[in-house]
């Protein structure tokens, strides 16, 4: 193989700008692949979820609940995961990331009091559980609330 045939794999390439309507020696012409007459043939076609004059599914439908727009997303961690961190560490969202125990901090990290802890750490995060803030200073450690 060498690079004067290198090609694009079949049918991972295609013309956007081909020119329907355009006379049938363009294989295209006359109907431009509309077929004869229809409503799939004109110009104007019916609106999205138009069902030809029936109720449409979208209103026959109840609407119902609530979706409250004002919430954030907050990523939740026990303490027992701080856990894998040496002694007398800053702990915060960035390290938090690099060390794997979060992928996406979303709106915000809050730490859980679920489990053991058994070093002084500074863990700086969004908000802490009343336990979790407990038992990181029990440790002579802070709960910093950025």
């Amino acid at each position: 193989m060498e690079l004067s045939n290198l090609q694009p794999a079949a049918g991972s390439k295609h013309s956007d700008n081909f020119r329907r309507g355009r006379g049938h020696a363009s294989g295209n012409g006359k109907t431009a692949g509309k077929g004869h007459k229809g409503q799939k043939a004109r110009s104007g076609a019916p609106r999205t979820g138009f069902e030809g004059g029936q109720m449409p599914l979208y209103r026959r439908l109840p609407k119902r609940g609530f979706t409250n727009r004002n919430t954030l997303d907050i990523e939740a961690i026990n303490i027992s995961a701080l856990e894998r961190f040496d002694n007398d560490t800053e702990v915060t969202v960035e390290t938090l990331i690099e060390a794997g125990v979060i992928k996406n901090p979303k709106d915000g990290v809050k730490i859980l009091g679920n489990g053991e802890l058994t070093k002084k750490l500074t863990v700086k995060a969004n908000a802490f559980s009343a336990s979790a803030k407990a038992k990181i200073e029990a440790l002579g450690g802070k709960a910093e609330v950025i």
